[in-house]
């Protein structure tokens, strides 16, 4: 069974209350709360250092300076409601300011003999666990010439022979392991935590979208259908009878004939349709760049296709047929709720007029002409 899951990207939003936050974005707070805590961090570990009776400081005045401006840009740009939403971008400035900080500590403090360089270590696992492999490469390298150039200005030509640059590269290579390694282990868990998302988003027997992950397609369908005036469709598809199936042979047989159904009507789409469980034996199919006629042409061959399928359950041969209510967006039909609507009382004319067939509406008009004006929908066939 092929799986049809398309990944959402945005989050949902609830009627008449504020957005709610997806997994990405509280997350990214979190990494933000931990940058945080690590700046600070970082300013202690050089002030503690300052004050250490044996160290090494060129220049106390201007190593002063330079924890002066890092706590500035901390509160400026942490603390002045710069940071009201989370963003990559901002922890990548965070980060590069940390960098510098160290840098310039460390040189005033023994250049790349200073023990401020280790903590090189702590802003390359930030950025390994919040900027991705790329970036954290671009840093080290970023590390790697600060550090060469220290080294350059404290020996001179001497830095190339043979034993004083192997010695600097044994030296270094603690740094350029902790990143390689930190980045690979953040790699694996956002993969693991990327397949975790898609399975909340899947209907587990069929390997379709369910109903959470496609009503944020849907929303963002619409959108863009609004945005460039063009079609959109919504279908809604329901086997008939399988209740007859499930008594005759058992609920095992009729999931094997909603798997053979949801295979079929697959086997019809665009790799731009998406299709899902709506719940039972229905689905649910969005057609982008699909007007009424397109549409009518598809409903129909997917009604056909499924007319003509079979499948076998412990020896005996199962059939289905399907009815279609389609709706496809309109001056009349601008949201969500109404396209599900339209759609889902035009699968109730299909099923009321017997079944097996396709009924397509553009406009709430044309259904209240034809389906009634009780607005009378799925809850008023019990028959299934």
């Amino acid at each position: 069974m092929p799986l049809f899951f398309k990944r959402p990207q945005d989050t949902e939003q609830i009627k008449g209350k504020q957005p709610l936050i997806c997994p990405a974005q509280m997350e990214l707070r979190g990494f933000t709360r931990s940058l945080g805590e690590l700046q600070w961090l970082l300013l202690t570990l050089v002030l503690l250092y300052s004050q250490t009776p044996n160290a090494t400081i060129d220049s106390f005045s201007v190593l002063f300076l330079a924890m002066v401006a890092f706590v500035l840009f901390v509160l400026g740009f942490r603390y002045l409601n710069f940071f009201i939403t989370a963003k990559r971008w901002k922890l990548a400035i965070e980060i590069v300011a940390m960098v510098v900080f160290i840098s310039v500590a460390s040189w005033y403090t023994g250049g790349n003999a200073s023990p401020l360089i280790s903590a090189y270590l702590l802003i390359l696992i930030a950025s390994a666990l919040t900027l991705g492999k790329m970036l954290t490469m671009m840093l080290v390298l970023l590390i790697a010439a600060i550090y060469l150039f220290m080294a350059y200005a404290l020996h001179g030509v001497a830095l190339f022979s043979l034993i004083m640059f192997t010695d600097l590269m044994v030296r270094f290579t603690p740094l350029l392991l902790v990143a390689y390694l930190t980045t690979m282990l953040a790699a694996d868990i956002n993969f693991a935590k990327q397949l975790l998302a898609e399975e909340s988003y899947r209907d587990e027997m069929t390997g379709l979208l369910n109903m959470r992950g496609f009503k944020k397609m849907l929303d963002q369908e619409i959108a863009r259908s609004q945005r460039y005036g063009h079609p959109l469709t919504l279908m809604m598809v329901d086997s008939d009878k399988l209740k007859a199936t499930n008594d005759r042979h058992g609920h095992e047989a009729g999931n094997c004939l909603i798997r053979m159904v949801a295979e079929t009507i697959h086997l019809g789409l665009r790799s731009t349709d998406t299709l899902a469980r709506f719940g039972g034996d229905e689905f649910i199919l969005l057609l982008p760049e699909t007007s009424q006629d397109r549409a009518k042409l598809v409903a129909e061959r997917i009604r056909n296709a499924v007319a003509n399928a079979s499948t076998t359950f412990n020896g005996t041969r199962l059939t289905a047929t399907v009815s279609i209510g389609a709706a496809v967006t309109g001056q009349d039909l601008t949201t969500r709720d109404d396209l599900m609507q339209v759609a889902d009382r035009a699968l109730y004319v299909s099923k009321r007029a017997g079944r097996n067939l396709v009924t397509l509406y553009g406009s709430w008009q044309e259904l209240h002409r034809e389906a009634g004006a009780d607005g009378s929908g799925r809850h008023g066939d019990q028959a299934s």
